[in-house]
């Protein structure tokens, strides 16, 4: 039995270095050495899929003046974002989710429910800014490649197990386990670590873009108070992104960088 262990823990670990020497590459803007298995050219068309699938889901935004504001200020960031082969599209759609996203390949939809909360056209260039980062920083690949990987170890965990282990209730167990522990242990914690990293490269974006860096640390408390007038969040260690309270000390740890940055436009 303990040989079976042995063996459901060394053939993940081997499938893991396998994986990580091929699809290792630098993030732009940080260095970060990134797991990415996919093509960005692959990400690209997922991305252009995903963008014309979604506006024939949700409505464009018929309010003129705000879907002006949020090409212009999208063209200003994108104009200082290196992103090789981008179609930069900026649509507002019509929507009380106070969100906005940017796919592979440069195209960035905002919702009507979020320009509330960004209040004027800095606070709208921290969105931005933010959004373009997971884009140039292949994000979207990433997380892909993570998951593909998770699945992977698991399968190879889960057959050697299977083949070595007499009773069903240890496949059950593993399996579950497994589950939790590659969530709260491995995804989750990867995706807070991309989020901070799009907030820090946007900072960037917009500073360069000749926005105030300032704007980013008060959108991000009026977004504070406004997640607190809903009821508040679960535990960091189960979300998908840091805590308001989290986002607001690291962006207010980085400013003198975007705001030297700032002074040079």
């Amino acid at each position: 039995m303990e040989t079976a262990y042995l063996r459901a823990l060394i053939l993940p670990l081997i499938t893991v270095v396998v994986l990580w020497v091929p699809g290792c590459v630098t993030a732009p803007e940080t260095n970060r050495q990134q797991f990415i298995l996919t093509d960005p050219q692959y990400e690209m068309k997922l991305g252009f899929q995903s963008f014309q699938e979604l506006r024939k889901q949700t409505p464009v935004s018929q309010n003129s003046a705000a879907a002006e504001l949020v090409r212009r200020v999208g063209q200003r960031i994108s104009a200082v974002a290196n992103l090789p082969g981008a179609q930069w599209e900026f649509v507002l759609f019509e929507s009380k989710e106070p969100n906005a996203f940017c796919l592979p390949g440069g195209k960035v939809g905002v919702y009507t429910g979020i320009l509330p909360i960004t209040k004027d056209e800095a606070g709208l260039a921290a969105v931005i800014g933010h959004e373009v980062a997971h884009a140039v920083l292949r994000h979207g690949g990433e997380r892909m490649s993570t998951a593909m990987a998770i699945q992977g170890v698991g399968s190879i965990a889960a057959a050697t197990i299977g083949m070595s282990a007499s009773d069903p209730r240890a496949m059950q167990a593993f399996q579950s386990l497994y589950g939790i522990g590659s969530q709260v242990g491995v995804a989750l914690p990867h995706s807070r670590k991309q989020e901070s990293e799009a907030d820090r490269v946007g900072l960037r974006y917009m500073a360069r873009a000749g926005y105030n860096p300032e704007a980013a640390v008060e959108f991000w408390q009026r977004f504070a108070a406004y997640s607190a007038q809903r009821g508040g969040s679960p535990p960091e260690l189960l979300r998908t992104h840091p805590t308001d309270a989290t986002r607001i000390r690291q962006i207010q740890e980085w400013l003198p960088e975007a705001q030297a940055q700032f002074r040079a436009q």
